[in-house]
């Protein structure tokens, strides 16, 4: 079972940034392929980007793209979502989940074995 630990949410105002990282036991982050997804209220929940286990290729949907960033620091075991100009649609639970390596990362929730515990992400108009 691997844990994973998220924090950084919280309440900002639109064009505002926020910061999530993802904590994980180590050496977990060159074992899987990482996505984060995020899920609002009454919706499903949805993938928004992710990260190979290689760190080799990083993937956003159009929602995020040039806004949001992945990244990690192996040698912290922390992951990273930047999220800058963030918007009132942007508001949700996000999370970072863990899939099995492969050479892409998927979009489906059902291909994650482990998920953080999601953090609240509020933005104002």
């Amino acid at each position: 079972q691997v844990q994973l630990v998220e924090s950084g949410g919280g309440l900002v105002q639109a064009g505002e940034s926020l910061r999530l990282s993802c904590a994980a036991p180590t050496r977990t982050f060159t074992n899987y392929n990482m996505g984060w997804f995020r899920q609002a209220p009454g919706k499903e929940r949805v993938f928004i980007g992710g990260i190979t286990w290689s760190g080799s290729s990083t993937y956003y949907t159009d929602s995020v793209k040039g806004r949001f960033t992945i990244s990690r620091d192996i040698a912290k075991n922390l992951a990273y979502l930047e999220m800058n100009n963030l918007k009132p649609e942007d508001t949700a639970v996000y999370y970072c989940a863990l899939a099995s390596r492969r050479s892409t990362v998927p979009v489906m929730t059902a291909s994650y074995d482990y998920w953080g515990q999601g953090t609240q992400v509020t933005v104002s108009s």
